[in-house]
């Protein structure tokens, strides 16, 4: 038994997919159902329930022992490697890192850059999520990392702050909040707003905000990722609330106007959260520290 079919098995369970398995480890889903085979065969035991016509991948009780126990051995094999390979002065190991996109398509590109510049032997392997779903895959192992927006506390979960963002509003270069520089939250009374869906952090956070202000607002639209959010805005559809970073390319190229928020509120705070009980790859420590925030959080501001 090798531990390339260890790995096969983990990935099936954690993705519920045969076709995302294969192409994980690049075999095909004939390749990881014989693998399956293999395992039960050798250990006598049926690990996967079989229900005709669905393709749900779920565990026996057998298998969910099974599942723990070849994700501890992964650990410690992953951990042997980085062991060795820091005897000789290298870090190396993919960190498998969960985001959602407004932070992981503005501000994390060039950290990763510098990261691999750094360590070459090292890879960030990113995916783009919901916030719900990135914490969901960080406390059951599919990722080591997760990068998030408003990162709440939650027992089994370690958070290190990230600098945090300032939120701005945006609106098309001829509206008539175009030319101004500042604007406060009551003078947004009655405009039309194009809106993240509510369970995404930003949207909670800006909902709040505007309450606390007894502002009420006409909502328009609401999407669930930035770049929908920025293209609407910018064919008319209303104004946005949306973090600095995310919106640069689009002020410098005049295709959005963007207006500062007067109130100190306008905060977004990011973070990296893992599972405490989990010890980080020396990769994923590296680069943690590269992009915790070292200087005076701005909500102290």
């Amino acid at each position: 038994m090798h531990i390339e079919t260890l790995k096969v098995f983990v990935d099936l369970v954690d993705m519920q997919s045969f076709s995302l398995a294969a192409e994980r480890n690049f075999i095909t889903q004939s390749a990881v159902s014989q693998q399956i085979r293999t395992l039960e065969e050798k250990f006598k035991r049926r690990l996967l329930e079989r229900v005709r016509g669905r393709r749900e991948v779920k565990l026996t009780a057998t298998g969910e022992i099974f599942y723990r126990e070849c994700k501890n051995v992964l650990a410690s094999f992953d951990h042997l490697n980085e062991s060795m390979s820091g005897l000789v002065g290298k870090i190396s190991g993919t960190v498998k890192v969960a985001t959602v996109y407004s932070v992981g398509l503005h501000e994390l590109p060039p950290k990763v850059r510098e990261f691999m510049s750094k360590f070459p032997q090292a890879k960030i392997d990113l995916e783009y999520s919901r916030t719900t779903r990135v914490v969901r895959d960080v406390l059951n192992g599919t990722v080591e990392l997760g990068v998030v927006a408003f990162p709440e506390p939650r027992r089994g979960l370690t958070i290190v702050t990230m600098a945090s963002d300032r939120l701005v509003l945006i609106c098309p270069p001829e509206h008539e909040f175009a030319e101004r520089t500042q604007i406060k939250a009551t003078e947004l009374k009655g405009q039309d707003f194009v809106l993240f869906e509510r369970d995404i952090p930003t949207r909670k956070a800006t909902d709040k905000i505007l309450k606390s202000y007894g502002v009420d607002i006409c909502k328009v639209a609401e999407f669930d990722n930035i770049e929908t959010i920025k293209r609407s805005v910018e064919v008319g559809f209303g104004v946005a609330i949306v973090p600095h970073p995310s919106v640069i390319d689009e002020e410098r190229n005049n295709q959005l106007a963007v207006v500062e928020l007067a109130e100190k509120d306008w905060i977004r705070p990011v973070g990296v959260v893992y599972r405490t009980d989990r010890t980080l790859s020396i990769a994923a420590k590296k680069f943690v520290q590269l992009l915790e925030n070292k200087s005076p959080n701005l909500n102290s501001a």
